[in-house]
């Protein structure tokens, strides 16, 4: 069975949008992946479609009523229960790599796409879901969020990209670190050459530079990045009988 995305959602013809193209798109259309979206209107329960209702406690806005979200989730999970079920929202664990790398391992999953102000929390808690940021800023709702995490698992899966050495050598690769400058014919434009050492057909040397220049502009960029890096590094050490550095 192929990796499936099921996207719960109040705009379902945002979708596939930009995954319909591309590496992404010849994935779908080969069953290398699927995608449904399904309108969350259509688990509501009177004649108006309503999903959502006034804050308890009040407040300005709107909140998604958790009977409507827990009964798209239960139609979602129907083919595939095994899956996770994802709300995309601000608060939410913020997402790297590496949990990109867990969820492409996995059987696919089931995508809440929020809007308002939010969800009711008993149905978050209820259906344990994974509650995922893709940044510290605002979005009008989930949708553009939920293309993002899937373009990030998509490409992963097996036989997207066709090269697999390409997922692993670009930012925020295996290591944990930002790419190295890219250059390209010709080899000088506009007084700007090439560095020598690209040119050399050297190949230790070239990843060396390549190495170092990754460290340099993970360092200066994303110190962030950077640390986590240098604590994985020495936790490898020690594990493999060198103590990190205190």
């Amino acid at each position: 069975m192929s990796w499936r995305a099921d996207i719960l959602t109040l705009f379902p013809e945002m979708f596939p949008g930009p995954l319909g193209l591309s590496l992404a798109g010849r994935g779908l259309r080969d069953g290398l992946w699927s995608l449904s979206a399904h309108d969350i209107r259509d688990h509501a329960k009177d004649s108006h479609r309503s999903v959502d209702d006034t804050p308890f406690g009040g407040g300005a806005g709107m909140v998604l009523r958790p009977d409507v979200v827990d009964a798209a989730v239960g139609a979602a999970l129907v083919e595939a229960p095994g899956r996770p079920v994802i709300y995309l929202t601000p608060r939410g664990r913020l997402l790297n790599q590496a949990l990109v790398r867990d969820l492409a391992a996995g059987q696919g999953v089931v995508l809440l796409c929020g809007r308002y102000e939010g969800v009711d929390q008993r149905v978050i808690e209820a259906r344990g879901m994974l509650e995922i940021s893709i940044g510290d800023y605002v979005l009008s709702g989930g949708e553009l969020a939920v293309l993002t995490l899937l373009d990030a698992c998509v490409r992963l899966l097996p036989g997207v990209m066709g090269a697999a050495e390409s997922a692993a050598e670009e930012s925020h690769g295996a290591e944990g670190l930002l790419e190295y400058p890219q250059f390209t014919r010709p080899a000088e434009w506009a007084g700007r050459a090439v560095p020598e050492v690209l040119l050399s057909g050297h190949h230790a040397a070239i990843a060396a530079w390549r190495r170092a220049e990754s460290e340099t502009i993970t360092k200066e960029r994303r110190p962030d990045l950077w640390a986590r890096h240098e604590t994985e590094r020495g936790g490898e050490g020690a594990i493999a009988g060198h103590p990190a550095a205190a």
